[in-house]
């Protein structure tokens, strides 16, 4: 009884782990979908990942009230409890990546309005989105693999992702002290900059959270040669 019962837990564990995984395939999407709105103009398109968000949203909320479900009734403790709460701070970064999303998707409706003054076209945004694009990828994939050594990799890229945004963010000042008229379109380029930065940031959360997962270990907020003996320690 004990070992159908045993069996039953660790199946509804992988259910967990791989809806976790769709969520994070959906919002994946809907960045890439608000990326594309804002370099092309679609604004069916911009629309469109506005309206979606609610999907994200709802998948957040079933997760957690699942994973709260399997700890009020199997009482998991050590690894399997590691992991629900993992799953739980999981969700709420990529529930808050959908957000960030959301909001380039607004930023693309009004880049391409009428009568708007055209963004500096000197200051492109396109590089620090594929490094934050490939920090979630890296970081579901580590959730994925239960790998620490990616993980630990996404938490290092992400101070690159910071010094790319303060580089846009010298720029765009440079542009607005040189001329009033860019001030409008360079903070809206500004928004788009600093939520590719949160999604890098939230990314960056979810492979700490790996970490924890896999050591039992929280390597939030350590410095960079503490989190390197903290990660290569077995």
């Amino acid at each position: 009884m004990s070992e159908h019962i045993s069996k039953q837990f660790d199946h509804e564990l992988e259910g967990v782990r791989a809806r976790v995984l769709h969520m994070g395939g959906a919002v994946e999407e809907q960045i890439l979908r608000a990326l594309q709105a804002l370099t092309t103009g679609d604004m069916d398109l911009a629309r469109q990942v506005i309206a979606d968000d609610h999907r994200i949203n709802t998948m957040e909320v079933q997760l957690d009230e699942e994973c709260c479900t399997i700890i009020a009734r199997r009482q998991p403790t050590a690894g399997d409890l590691r992991l629900l709460m993992a799953v739980i701070k999981t969700i709420t970064d990529l529930e808050r990546i959908g957000d960030e999303a959301q909001k380039i998707a607004r930023m693309a409706e009004l880049f391409y309005s009428p009568d708007r003054t055209p963004p500096p076209r000197t200051v492109d945004v396109k590089h620090v989105a594929v490094v934050a694009l490939e920090m979630l990828r890296m970081a579901l994939d580590a959730f994925a693999r239960l790998d620490v050594s990616t993980a630990a990799e996404v938490v290092k890229r992400d101070q690159h992702v910071d010094e790319e945004f303060r580089s846009i963010l010298r720029q765009l000042i440079t542009f607005m002290m040189e001329d009033p008229r860019t001030i409008s379109p360079s903070l809206e380029i500004l928004f788009v900059a600093k939520a590719i930065e949160r999604i890098g940031d939230h990314a960056k959360n979810m492979s700490e959270y790996v970490i924890y997962m896999v050591k039992g270990k929280d390597v939030r907020h350590l410095a960079p040669d503490a989190f390197a003996r903290e990660t290569m320690e077995p």
